[in-house]
């Protein structure tokens, strides 16, 4: 399939999905949306390697998946909703998962949304007491 290159393409730290990625990432979410239902992440935690070689993902996405490198799965085109029903059921808590996305700690991901979060009280009173955005 032939994809025409978009002006989002470049821009530095920043992993579109749109439909090139969804085609190229399709068994790697297909497998992250079976976690769905319990019997795919009991089958998954049994042996991850062989449920992984049921849905023909690259060897690129398998060793991501087998690394938990959740940041190395969203540059390969996972899904970021998707990719939390892998992470989440680990023990991984969303701010766990956008640090590692961030290539920061968690302790640091937690500091950057407290920063982002001082203002936001008078930003909503400003609105009104309602934030569109």
């Amino acid at each position: 399939m032939n994809w025409k290159k978009h002006d989002y393409d470049d821009i530095p730290g920043t992993y579109v999905f749109d439909g090139k990625t969804a085609n190229a990432a399709y068994g790697l979410n297909k497998l992250l949306f079976s976690f769905n239902h319990e019997e795919n992440r009991q089958a998954f935690a049994a042996d991850p390697g062989a449920y992984a070689d049921k849905f023909g993902i690259t060897a690129a996405q398998k060793a991501a998946l087998l690394d938990s490198d959740y940041l190395q799965l969203l540059r390969l085109g996972a899904n970021i909703y998707f990719l939390a029903k892998l992470a989440v059921p680990r023990g991984f808590t969303m701010q766990d998962t956008g640090a590692a996305f961030q290539g920061i700690t968690t302790e640091e991901f937690q500091a950057k949304l407290d920063a982002k979060a001082e203002d936001l009280r008078a930003k909503l009173d400003a609105a009104g007491g309602f934030w569109n955005g």
